[in-house]
């Protein structure tokens, strides 16, 4: 099966396969916040979109769903920013702010958004360079 298979479409299924891996991260983490700002529900909302798209592309080549995972990915890519500078803000709010190394630690995770960001991007990628 996956004899002949080209890097694009390897590429995709592990871009599905991640996204689906980050959608239990971020629910795991969001959920346990309450969902405290209504952006929490973004990467929840997202995650398992872009990742039944990008599998499915992998194994069906439809020029609409290239189009339309090449909207998400950018969705992604630009949520995953957002979601950065959301974590950056929520580590300055915790007492001490950024001058306290433990708030990096235990106050809201920067590099997950950024994972997302990544996804997204490598998901552009497979799109775009093959």
């Amino acid at each position: 099966m996956w004899q002949g298979w080209p890097l694009e479409r390897v590429l995709l299924l592990f871009v599905g396969l991640a996204f689906s891996m980050l959608f239990v991260q971020v629910t795991m983490f969001h959920s346990r916040q309450n969902f405290r700002h209504w952006a929490m529900w973004i990467p929840v909302i997202e995650a398992p979109l872009f990742a039944v798209t990008a599998i499915v592309l992998a194994f069906l080549n439809a020029g609409w769903l290239r189009l339309l995972f090449a909207l998400f990915m950018w969705i992604g890519l630009v949520g995953g920013l957002y979601g950065a500078y959301l974590h950056t803000v929520g580590v300055g709010q915790r007492v001490g702010g950024y001058s306290q190394s433990q708030n990096f630690l235990v106050g809201p995770p920067i590099m997950l958004p950024l994972m997302m960001t990544a996804m997204s991007a490598l998901g552009l990628l497979a799109l775009y360079w093959g």
